[in-house]
This record gives C-alpha cells, structure tokens and sequence, in this order.
C-alpha cells in the first residue's frame, strides 16, 4: 500500500478531524493575515534598469516625493474654456477643492492647478507621503467627495494616478461566479448526483480560501503584485475543481467495484491521487519556472498563483477523502445506490460515468488510429494557422486610453489628452545625478537644451532640484501617447545618444524613469529573457515525465503538443487586442499584448496541459499493462477518459473565459489566452493529435535507454 493510500484511509477513518483541521487552519490563517496586512501593489521594480535607478534617487534624494501620486481632473463640458480666468466660478470651485485636498491625512503637497490653453481642463496632483499599498480606500473616498463641490459647480470630475488604481473598487468577480455556475452544472450532468457535486466544489471552493489567505500572510512579508490575486483566483479555481473531479471519479469506481467507502477512498487516492499530485508537481514547476527572467514582479505572480495550485492539489488528496467517506454511496447516481456490490471488480472506468457515454470518443480514437497520419498533418496545419498571428505580437503596456468607456481613469486620460496633448499622459522623468559635477547649472543647462531639441519632445519643465542640491529631475513631456513606438524611441534615444552627449565632461549623469520607461524596460526584459524560461520549464518537465512514464520520445512528444496549444493561444490573442475585428468583438481598443503576459500564459499553460497528458498517457499504460495492442490500449484510454477531461476541460475553459468580463487589461488577454488553450487542448490535442501521434509512434513511444532504466526513480501512477 502506498502513502497515499495510507493518506486517504487515514483520512477517510477519521473525516470529522480532517474538516475542522481545515477550518481550523483556515481561521489561523485568516487571523494571521488580520495580523500582518496585505502588501498588494501595483509597483514595478525592475533591478539594473535605468528607470528603476532613476526611482530609486527619486526615492533616496527626493523623500518627499517617496510617496505615490493621484491626478484629480476638471472639465468645462460646455461653452469657452474660462478655468483660466481668476474670477471665473468653476475655477473657483477648483480651488475650494484643492484647499480641502491640502487638509487630508497623508498628503504632502497638492500642486497648484494647471489650466490648458484653451482653458477648458484644469489638473492637480495630489503627492502622499505613502506608497499607495499603505494607504487606505479612505483616502480615496476623501478625493471623491473633495471633487463634488467642483461637480455641483457644472465640472466634470475625473481620477487617475497610482493610487486611484490601487484603492477604487473593483469590478464584481464575474469570472469567479461563472466559474462555480459552470462547474456545478457541468459536474452534476457528469456525475448525476448532488453529493458528489457538492463534495467536488465543497473541497475547491475551501482549498482556493486557504491558498488565498496563504498569499494575504504572504503578501504582508513581500509586495505581491496586485493583478496576482485574480490570477491566483483564476487557476486555483479551475485547478482545484479538476482536481477534486478526478479524486471523485476513481472513488465510484472503487464503490462499484465493490469497496466499502474507507476501502475505496484508499484506493482512490492510491491510485489516481499520484496522478493530481504529479499534474499539480508540473505545474508549479512551470510557474515557478517564472523566476528564472530575475523579474521580480513576474515571478511573484507565478508565486501567487503556484501557491494556489499547490493548495488545491494537497486539498484534493487530504479533504476529499474525507469528505468522501462522509458521503459514501451517495456520490453514486441514484439508480445505482441500492444495487448490490459486484462481487470482482469491473474495468475501471475513469470518466466516472456509463461506457456508451464515452462511446463517442472511444470510436473517434478508433478511426484517429486507423489513419492517424492524414489527421496528425491536418490537426497541426490548423493549429499552426491559429498560431500564425502570433508572429506580429507586440509587447507593450496598454495606458488608461485603453479603459472602458467612462471609467474615471479613462476620462482623466482622455481629458488630459484634449488639453495638454497624447504626450502628456505618459511623461518621462530624467534624474540627474549631479554629485560629481564640476558646474551643475551648467549641466542642467545643457541637458534641458538637448532635451528639448530632440525630435517628439513637447515640452521640458525646468529642472526640480532636491534641498541637498546634488540631484534635479526633469520632466519631459513627449509628443506621442504612451503606448505608441514612437514613444519607446524616445526613451531610447534618450538614454543612449542625448543625455551622454549633453553631459559629456559634465560629471553628471542622467536616468531616465517614470512609468512609461519602466514599462519599456520591462518589455525589453520580457523579451530577452523568454528563452530562458522555455528552457528550464520544458527542460524540468521533460525530466519530471521521463521520471513518471519511463520513456524518452513520450516527454518530448507532449512537449511539442503543448508548444502547438500555447502558440494557438497566442495567435487567438494577438487577433483579439491587436486588430479592428478582435477589438471591436470584445468591446476594447487596439492595443500592443501586456509585456508579462505571454510569459505568464507559456508558463501556466504548459504546466495545465501537461496536467490532461498525466492522466491520459496513465490510462493509455494502464491499458497497455492489461495486454492491450498500441492502437486498441489508445482508444480505450481515450474512451474511458474523454468524459472526465472533458469535463474538467470545459469547467476550466468557461473558468477563464469568465474573466475576459474583468476590468483590467492583463486579466482580459490572461482569460482569453487561457481559455483558447484548454479548449483546443482538451479537444483537438487529447482527442485527436495525441492519439494519432500515440499511434504513428506505437511500441517505441514507450523507449528507454537500459542505462536509464536502472538509474531512474520509479514512480507508478496506478495501482492494479
């Protein structure tokens, strides 16, 4: 008997301990997270960047402005522009506003309004003595109602800035309700039993509280990024209902193979629970693969979202055969619960539901390995369409231009725009470093010079230099919007050719920073460390599955399959936020990908199809330990599991899809890109392609050198 199958039995004997041990760690948990706080934030930290040095003087020579910022937006909707008149009523009211903000806890300076040329937008930025993760929603309830006596004045009053973004409320959990609908639907027309539903969602919905209270304790000791919650949500909600699927799908089958509960809650967890444990093993694996890019802000996500997953797989194989002793024949559909026990044990039955049902899968396998070369060669021409567009992917960081329609930070945004032009939405920051400079007005002299002659350079404040004297920042305001190429030249030229010329002998030296760098910088990183990443998580999966399968060509094979799904999902991607059609589809403006988002989909989707290749290839070998041919042990591994994949498969495919609904850019490309890849995944790859190269490669896709037959672990995935 394995230690699994020693876990579930022990788990099973005693269920009533195992729960309150779970309620009981979860109230622990939830109090230690009361205790230290949550350090979500929306900051980037780029280490050996110019732009993350230039914050770190700005922060260091500048504590005044250590904090983060909020703009508070005014608009004439109607008439000429009169802000810049002194006795006019609305810019009265502008500064009624201003005055009020000035009082607030936290702020450290509020400047003085800026009127547009035309005078029909006016500006303020108000600076807190706090990062906007240590601010509180009060704060920005207090700049909302500051803002009503400019709005009761006929202005039109809009937020942006850091800590609007931070601390305003947050779109309904959309994809979280679709999912748990979708998953109680399709698990019950599966299963055909409220018990087995009941315990299937019970057992994810507690392990998702408990990963996510993890990372609140988590959060409190390091920045969490905050998009990582919704990612973390995201797959732990789909992992942990798959999860839970499989582990109750092999205890029906152990209860109509004749097995008192306990018996068949061991054997269950004995036999299928390596399987979730592997799944699981691979996909945290990939995830955390993410802190190979020495991102920090990356791989923090994968973290977030890898401390989920792993929840959701020890849940699976502690709790739910607890939960399962309780329920006992009622997961069955009642039709079966009064039946006498066979008295030997059928064939397994891994869709946990009748043979005709899975009928279907099983003669498409049938015919897929009759002739599995012309279906190989059309299945990946089509996916390789799929993938195509992915070749004019571009990386960027879509601005607050692109927002739904009347979200006050894209009001702000597009007001700003109106009056001060596109470049003044994204400005960018050059910090001087003028300790060693030999004539430092000079310096600044012929820096701002430079700068200002440079080709798509609107403007350039006069430079701001900090008490001590020995640094200065200037603002540049560029001519192209923040997303735009033109942009990200800029930045470049900036760096590389008019900051050193200016000030060459100087001593100076210059950095330049803001949001709009850093987002370029971490575009760049993207781009130059996703090698790197491929590497070690194909690399530590191929070992892993070479471990589990005891084969050579099997990991490779799955490998490609998985590449095949993900380059679709980026292809579906690009089409979606790069051109017309995709855009006006899902109601958002064209716009380049999220930098970080195609490394985070690669390293959760590998991870997520090898989970539906565990447990096919562990049902084809099963097949194939039982004395069945190549061909006939495929198709009958695709019978028996095409049900439980498949449902998985849609669960988690309508999982994501419910959080293209969500507010935030990167959520929408992540759902939609996730989404796209179980869904061809579970369809075209495990039905089809899968099978059909299983067939071409027949006995030799189950290779293994002998020096690598003794030296490997063995790992067995199923007990017979």
């Amino acid at each position: 008997m394995s230690w699994l199958s020693r876990l579930g039995g022990s788990a099973a004997h005693h269920p009533v301990r195992v729960i309150v041990g779970f309620v009981l760690l979860l109230l622990v948990l939830g109090g230690a997270a009361g205790g230290v706080g949550a350090g979500f934030t929306d900051g980037v930290r780029l280490p050996a960047t110019g732009s993350q040095d230039a914050a770190d003087l700005v922060g260091d020579r500048f504590p005044a402005q250590a904090g983060d910022t909020a703009t508070l937006v005014f608009a004439q909707q109607a008439g000429p522009g009169t802000l810049n008149l002194p006795d006019d009523r609305g810019r009265a009211a502008v500064e009624q506003v201003l005055a009020e903000v000035r009082t607030q806890p936290d702020v450290a300076t509020v400047m003085p309004a800026q009127v547009s040329p035309d005078g029909r937008i006016a500006f303020t930025t108000v600076q807190y003595t706090k990062v906007a993760a240590d601010l509180e929603k009060a704060n920005l309830d207090r700049l909302a109602q500051a803002q009503t006596v400019a709005a009761a004045a006929g202005l039109e009053t809009s937020l942006r800035g850091p800590v609007v973004n931070q601390l305003r409320q947050r779109s309904a959990p959309v994809g979280e309700v679709v999912g748990l609908l979708a998953a109680l639907i399709l698990v019950n027309l599966l299963f055909r039993s409220f018990a087995a539903t009941a315990v299937t969602l019970g057992a994810a919905v507690l392990a998702l509280m408990v990963g996510m209270v993890s990372l609140t304790v988590l959060s409190g000791f390091m920045d969490v990024p905050n998009v990582a919650p919704t990612i973390a949500v995201m797959l732990g909600l789909g992992a942990g209902v798959d999860y839970a699927l499989f582990v109750v799908a092999r205890f029906r089958d152990r209860l109509r193979a004749g097995d008192d509960p306990v018996r068949a809650a061991a054997n269950a967890n004995g036999t299928v629970g390596v399987s979730v444990l592997t799944a699981g093993a691979i996909v945290v694996i990939s995830i955390c693969g993410l802190y190979v890019t020495g991102i920090p802000v990356i791989g923090r996500m994968g973290m977030a979202a890898a401390l989920v997953v792993a929840v959701a797989a020890m849940t699976a194989v502690t709790l739910v055969p607890a939960l399962l002793r309780l329920a006992g024949r009622r997961v069955l559909p009642r039709a079966e619960r009064a039946l006498p026990a066979p008295a030997t044990a059928p064939h397994p039955v891994a869709g946990g539901g009748e043979p005709e049902r899975r009928s279907g899968a099983a003669r498409l396998a049938a015919t897929v390995a009759r002739r599995p070369a012309p279906w190989a060669t059309a299945v990946t021409v089509a996916l390789l369409s799929l993938a195509a567009p992915a070749l004019d992917l571009q990386l960027g960081q879509p601005d607050d231009g692109t927002r739904p329609a009347g979200d006050t930070m894209r009001v702000a945004y597009d007001r700003l725009a109106e009056g001060f032009g596109p470049g003044f939405n994204g400005p960018l920051l050059v910090v001087v470093d003028l300790r060693e400079a030999t004539d430092r007005p000079a310096a600044l002299d012929q820096l701002s010079t430079a700068i200002g002659g440079t080709g798509d350079v609107a403007a350039v404040t006069p430079a701001q230099v900090n008490p001590a004297g020995d640094t200065a920042v200037l603002t540049v305001i560029p001519d192209s919007a923040p997303q735009d190429r033109a942009t990200s030249e800029l930045v470049a030229s900036l760096r590389d050719r008019v900051a050193p010329a200016a000030l060459q002998d100087t001593g100076a030296r210059a950095y330049v920073g803001g949001t709009t760098a850093t987002f370029d910088d971490l575009a760049t990183r993207v781009s130059d460390r996703l090698w790197p990443l491929l590497a070690v998580v194909i690399g530590l999966s191929l070992v892993l599955l070479g471990i589990v399968f005891r084969s050579v060509l099997l990991p490779a094979v799955s490998a490609v399959l998985n590449l095949l799904s993900i380059g679709a999902a980026y292809g579906v991607v690009t089409l979606a936020f790069q051109t017309s059609w995709g855009t006006d589809l899902l109601g958002v403006a064209q716009q380049p990908i999220v930098s970080f988002v195609p490394m985070l989909m690669f390293a959760i989707l590998f991870g997520l199809s090898m989970d539906y290749n565990v447990f096919l290839l562990s049902a084809v070998r099963e097949e194939r330990q039982r004395g069945g041919e190549a061909g006939t042990a495929v198709a009958r591994a695709v019978g028996r599991t095409a049900g439980l994949i498949g449902t998985a498969g849609a669960i988690m495919t309508l999982v994501f899809v419910g959080f293209v609904a969500d507010g935030e850019t990167e959520v929408k490309m992540i759902g939609l890109g996730l989404a796209t890849a179980v869904l061809i995944d579970v369809t075209l790859v495990r039905m089809v392609l899968a099978p059909a190269v299983l067939e071409l490669l027949g006995e030799r896709a189950w290779w293994l050198p002998r020096r690598l037959e003794s030296r490997l672990p063995r790992v067995a995935l199923a007990e017979h």
